[in-house]
């Protein structure tokens, strides 16, 4: 299975903002969506920045709660670590684990068309154990 698969069955919606948004605004959207990063972007749709839950944690812990007025731009990850469609459920198994990334972009020719989790991996690698399981079924019942 590839990350097209995941993506096909999962949806290609991704949760935006600019550079330029707050921390507050960032904080105020994952809550709301029940999402745990979003990617930042700029006017062309390319990847500049990711911003998680915990990188907001970090930057309270180091700056103080008046860091939630500052820019995303100063507390984001823009060193992104980023997937294609025709990337495999292993490899980017072994990405997320290398890099303890809980999301990765997906891009094609440089914009961003999509965003897998790690539990979006989990689940297609258990539905592909399950129908892995089935086919002997099936064949062992012959």
């Amino acid at each position: 299975m590839n990350v097209k698969a995941i993506l096909s069955e999962k949806g290609n919606e991704v949760v935006t903002l600019s550079p330029s948004a707050t921390v507050a605004e960032v904080a105020n959207v994952l809550h709301k969506r029940h999402i745990g990063a979003v990617v930042v972007v700029d006017d062309s749709r390319r990847i500049v920045g990711i911003i998680a839950e915990r990188d907001i944690v970090g930057a309270i812990a180091d700056h103080g709660a008046g860091c939630l007025d500052r820019q995303i731009a100063d507390v984001m990850w823009s060193n992104v670590y980023r997937c294609t469609e025709d990337m495999t459920v292993d490899n980017l198994m072994q990405l997320m684990s290398a890099r303890r990334a809980r999301h990765i972009p997906v891009e094609r020719d440089g914009r961003l068309i999509g965003i897998i989790s790690i539990g979006d991996v989990v689940k297609a690698h258990i539905r592909a154990i399950e129908n892995e399981a089935e086919h002997i079924k099936a064949y062992i019942a012959g």
